[in-house]
């Protein structure tokens, strides 16, 4: 806590930058009966400061999805050092999560409604075998890729965009247009078997980015040409009510970014989640 909120006894905001493996998570929103990202940072938060602290975070990742670089935010009025946050939390917390840093915050900052972009990376393992230690974060395609052709057809993916018809049903009167700033396709430098497909936008729909990628998918093994992925977005791709939704295990939220709060983060922590 800063000296001038520990003189007047007011609550502090507190930033976490979170990471985690959520094979065994139902997402990361708080869901009765099923354990989530969001219950287990609370409670780690209550037993760490004696009271119990809503946590918000920058976005609501999906069952069995990951994430590296998550940002999450809440309010206490415990006195611990931002460090201390840290490694305490971590102790209370499942091994299968982990804060990497904490920052004291301004009152006003929201993680959710404060961030510009987010970025997610999709990791695709590309070959006929499984790899036992990749098979919690990476989708297994066994057939071959062909990258140029994904690479080409992301690029209809950019700019600004309607995504309702290719996202999980959204309501009608609530916009589906986002801004995509990036959607690329590339060989993991050290893996070679792995193909990784990163976006960022201002926002993401649910589903959006599964679906998206398993269209880029079948385009790369050649079952559905090239301009099939524009032609997704304007609804107009045939049998579309039977593209799939890859598995959300492959997805990993890299980073979220704050231009207004740059200071607070470091977009390197969204680099220590395996291949991600």
């Amino acid at each position: 806590m800063t000296s001038e909120n520990a003189a007047n006894g007011t609550a502090r905001r507190i930033a976490l930058v979170v990471a985690y493996d959520g094979t065994d998570y139902a997402g990361f929103q708080s869901q009765v009966g099923t354990p989530t990202i969001q219950d287990e940072l609370e409670k780690a938060i209550a037993r760490l400061t004696g009271t119990p602290s809503r946590v918000r975070g920058a976005s609501r990742t999906d069952a069995g999805a990951h994430a590296c670089g998550q940002v999450v935010d809440f309010t206490t009025e415990s006195e611990l050092a931002e460090s201390v946050f840290v490694r305490a939390l971590n102790y209370y917390l499942p091994e299968a999560i982990r804060v990497t840093s904490a920052s004291d915050a301004p009152p006003e900052f929201h993680s959710r409604y404060d961030a510009a972009h987010r970025e997610y990376r999709y990791s695709i393992l590309n070959r006929e075998v499984a790899s036992p230690l990749l098979r919690r974060t990476h989708h297994l395609e066994t057939a071959p890729l062909e990258l140029a052709n994904i690479q080409r057809a992301a690029t209809s993916l950019l700019g600004i965009r309607d995504f309702r018809r290719i996202a999980a049903p959204y309501p009608a009167d609530r916009s589906t247009v986002r801004k995509v700033l990036r959607w690329e396709a590339n060989r993991h430098p050290s893996i070679p078997d792995v193909i990784t497909i990163d976006c960022a936008a201002n926002g993401f729909l649910r589903h959006q980015i599964r679906r998206a990628n398993a269209v880029l998918v079948e385009i790369g093994k050649g079952k559905l040409p090239i301009h099939a992925m524009a032609e997704t977005l304007v609804g107009r791709l045939p049998n579309q009510h039977r593209i799939r939704t890859l598995p959300a295990k492959g997805l990993c939220l890299k980073s979220v970014h704050y231009p207004d709060y740059h200071h607070l983060f470091d977009p390197k922590v969204a680099d220590k989640h395996e291949t991600h």
